[in-house]
């Protein structure tokens, strides 16, 4: 579980840094640029020991990006939505029951 929580901290850092700035598009890229580092800095405090933690716990690497994958998918979809407000559409909804299907068949024993 702390794993996981680490992953969810760690991917709302990643996300505000690659996409926060699609709504200050009057700022200098190379701006937007330094910020993104700057938090992105974040993100690596919470990633990094996250996935050290769960390896540690016994998630095979393989594991660890899969469920970081998920974890990804779901920060993002709710960020899109609350966030930049944008749509959340059938066939999103879809692809991302393929992911989670996937991620079922890589703990599958």
């Amino acid at each position: 579980m702390r794993t996981i929580l680490l992953l969810i901290i760690s991917n709302s850092f990643m996300t505000y840094a690659w996409y926060g700035h699609l709504k200050h598009t009057d700022t200098a890229l190379w701006k937007v640029i330094l910020m993104s580092w700057g938090i992105a800095f974040f993100e690596y405090c919470f990633m990094v020991p996250a996935n050290r933690y769960g390896f540690q716990e016994g998630f095979s690497g393989f594991q660890l990006k899969t469920i970081q994958e998920v974890v990804s998918l779901t920060v993002f979809s709710l960020f899109a939505i609350f966030f930049l407000k944008e749509p959340l559409k059938w066939n999103y909804l879809v692809s991302f029951s393929l992911l989670i299907g996937a991620a079922y068949f890589m703990f599958k024993k």
